[in-house]
């Protein structure tokens, strides 16, 4: 089998049966659901656009929790160095650990999908905007994943890294809000408003598929996992 695919294999058995699952999954659902009813029958619209506009800014805190011992935990107990004497490569593991939390975050948003459902039963749902939000929000989650994880690598302290990563995903994701833009200056606007996953991911919820949204979404995905790879090998050179 594939090193990536059977490091994953067991990471993501390691996480999706480990307590802190079990916690994040129950308390994100029951958020997602409870803040979507609260506002259901209050709008009177068949519309998951409430549901959309709050997980992300759960997920701010809620990722960092599956990521923050990924690597650190590894420093810590000193296993880490025996998996960097394996026959893998850096970018193999690094990858088969951000697979493994890719595809448990993803379980995590596909089971918010009977909210879906219910509105579908309950009204004439537009399923344009629901599938780009969902989308939308596997590629937020993979951003969010990849920052996590490097942060992570850069600690032995599981807290340490929880509290760096939640200030760099609430910074990333505001960044190009209006209330931060009209404190900045006019040529900073679009550089803000570019940098930052809020911007990128309404569009994308509203049912359109930009190339240039996709695209930041997996360059910042790709340059936090290269990040990580790069820490990784600065370990094993020292």
């Amino acid at each position: 089998m594939n090193p990536i695919l059977t490091i994953a294999k067991k990471e993501f058995k390691d996480t999706f049966f480990s307590p802190i699952a079990y916690v994040f999954i129950s308390v994100f659902l029951f958020l997602s659901f409870w803040m979507f009813f609260s506002n259901f029958f209050i709008e009177g619209e068949a519309t998951l656009r409430s549901f959309f506009s709050w997980v992300p800014v759960l997920f701010i805190v809620f990722l960092p929790s599956v990521t923050m011992g990924r690597w650190s935990e590894e420093k810590k107990s000193g296993t880490i160095e025996t998996l960097l004497t394996l026959p893998l490569k850096e970018s193999q593991v690094v990858l088969g650990k951000f697979l493994a939390v890719f595809f448990f975050a993803v379980t995590a948003i596909l089971l918010t999908g009977p909210l879906a459902l219910t509105t579908a039963l309950l009204g004439n749902l537009d399923w344009g905007p629901v599938i780009g939000g969902y989308a939308g929000l596997i590629l937020l989650a993979s951003g969010y994943l990849a920052i996590g994880l490097f942060v992570s690598s850069l600690t032995e302290n599981q807290i340490v890294a929880f509290i760096l990563t939640v200030v760099a995903l609430f910074l990333l994701y505001f960044l190009g809000a209006e209330i931060v833009l009209v404190y900045v200056p006019d040529f900073l606007g679009p550089l803000f408003a570019m940098a930052s996953f809020h911007r990128h991911f309404e569009s994308i919820a509203r049912g359109v598929i930009d190339t240039r949204d996709l695209l930041y979404y997996l360059s910042m995905t790709g340059f936090f996992v290269l990040l990580n790879v790069t820490s990784l090998q600065s370990r094993k050179w020292e």
